[in-house]
């Protein structure tokens, strides 16, 4: 009994997973061809600037594509960018029908890869499976349509949601697993910012170390460049993927300026809002400047208060320790919120065991 449509869309989607920490900002895009019930060819998108999924799958292809079906689980471009449209390419190899899981958000490409292919004579179906197609390509898809990251606000928390003691220890609230998951969700990200408290308190490396995968760029809210350069963060910033985000009224501090570039790191200057604070929604912009397409928020609880409260994240992934302390360091301040009727709403997406914690996540 032949496979569903849905069968190979999902197939195509496992296959622009292994694309992850290489393709940003680009989406992760999967391709499969089918012909007389037969896998003939397969590809992905490796690496940003290289060739797509569909253009890898063609040239995979063990036999003529003439008549063959196409399935991908984003619309195919139908502009030239770094490489040319790869509608092009499947009109070009006369393959009969495209299976598409969603269209691309891209104004460049929205509709118009679609249209190229039927103008063609090629018969198209779009939205298989739309919903999982969407959902692992949130990153570019908010990256392209608002110029800013995706933000994901990760927290370790005990029972009664404390995030260190009252010593600002937090070593090692979750589980070695826990841990483990962290990394492998770092090496996802494009970026991961934390404030100037949790690098002078925990002296933080901020990169991929339990599990393989590329390091992101570590951003820094700094806003006043006081912190000390003794921290792991500048002295094994050989990458050079260190961002400070600084108040413009620190623009004058030319010798730590000029210190902190000799380090290799970049320093942004972002205004304040009306309470003397980092306007948060202009630094999202400049990091978007930046291509920065997705960005992993570790705290602490200042930073992540302030992101809850202007609203200027995506999801939250939680990870609740069966721990309970008592007295300590909430992962959210007060923000504002007096009556349970005008606390922030969240909905559960998935909850999972991880080691002998319980990792929730969340999203609006």
């Amino acid at each position: 009994m032949p496979l569903s449509d849905e069968s190979y869309i999902q197939l195509a989607i496992e296959i622009a997973k292994k694309g992850m920490g290489s393709v940003s900002p680009n989406p992760l895009v999967g391709c499969v061809i089918l012909k007389n019930e037969k896998i003939i060819g397969a590809g992905y998108h490796e690496k940003f600037g290289k060739n797509h999924a569909e253009v890898n799958a063609i040239n995979s292809s063990i036999e003529s594509l003439e008549g063959s079906t196409l399935y991908v689980n984003l619309e195919p471009c139908s502009h030239f960018g770094k490489t040319p449209p790869c509608v092009d390419k499947i009109i070009e190899k006369k393959i009969k029908r495209v299976v598409i899981g969603t269209r691309d958000m891209n104004p460049l490409v929205s509709g118009n890869g679609i249209k190229k292919l039927k103008k063609a004579g090629i018969e198209v179906k779009v939205g298989v499976l739309e919903k999982e197609c969407i959902d692992l390509n949130k990153f570019f898809f908010k990256f392209i349509t608002k110029k800013i990251p995706y933000v994901t606000l990760k927290t370790a928390q005990t029972l009664d949601g404390k995030i260190a003691d009252n010593n600002g220890g937090s070593k090692w609230i979750s589980s070695v697993d826990s841990r483990k998951y962290v990394h492998n969700l770092r090496s996802k990200y494009d970026a991961i910012l934390v404030g100037a408290g949790t690098v002078s308190k925990d002296d933080p490396s901020l990169t991929v170390r339990m599990v393989e995968g590329r390091n992101p760029k570590r951003v820094v809210i700094d806003s006043e460049l006081r912190l000390k350069l003794d921290k792991k963060l500048f002295k094994n910033n050989t990458d050079k993927n260190l961002i400070i985000l600084a108040s413009e009224k620190s623009s004058n501090k030319n010798r730590k300026i000029k210190r902190l570039e000799r380090l290799g790191a970049k320093v942004l200057f972002v205004k304040e809002n009306e309470n003397g604070l980092l306007d948060l929604k202009s630094a999202l912009k400049l990091l978007g400047k930046m291509k920065i397409s997705s960005l992993l928020v570790e705290g602490g609880s200042k930073i992540f208060s302030s992101f809850i409260k202007e609203n200027i994240f995506d999801d939250i992934f939680a990870f609740v320790t069966p721990k309970i302390l008592g007295n300590g360091l909430s992962v959210v301040e007060n923000i504002g919120i007096n009556s349970i009727r005008k606390a922030i709403k969240l909905r559960v997406k998935e909850v999972e065991n991880i080691g002998d914690d319980i990792l929730i996540e969340l999203i609006k």
